[in-house]
């Protein structure tokens, strides 16, 4: 990666909070959804995944739940926290299955996509 990373802040304009470590997620893998230019997918919204939208997820071609030792995933359960890309989510609170999130852990970033009552009516914080 040679692109670095845009400033490290969270939907609220306060410091961006860690996602997750175990599993270690991130378009970085350093727990947090920073994300650059380079992160295509805008991994930005830190959700904690639950069994419906890890199967919709599986339905619309991401299987999130199926190890992948050669990319050194461990595949995603329900209560995990992922940074998800912006759009997916934006798609999945479309189709009425969108997962909590943590506003103090999804990068600004996600308001590109998402739109701010969105990310709280999502709010795992409300």
């Amino acid at each position: 990666m040679t692109d670095t990373k845009a400033p490290s802040v969270n939907v609220l304009g306060g410091p961006l909070a860690p996602c997750s470590t175990t599993p270690l997620t991130g378009f970085f893998r350093n727990g947090r959804c920073d994300t650059c230019r380079e992160d295509s997918g805008s991994h930005t919204v830190c959700a904690v995944m639950t069994a419906e939208f890890l199967a919709y997820s599986k339905y619309v071609g991401n299987d999130l739940t199926t190890p992948r030792p050669e990319f050194g995933f461990v595949g995603l359960k329900p209560g995990d926290h992922w940074c998800l890309c912006a759009a997916r989510f934006l798609q999945a609170h479309d189709e009425g299955c969108a997962p909590k999130v943590r506003l103090a852990a999804t990068h600004r970033d996600a308001l590109e996509v998402v739109p701010l009552d969105v990310l709280r009516h999502h709010a795992e914080e409300a």
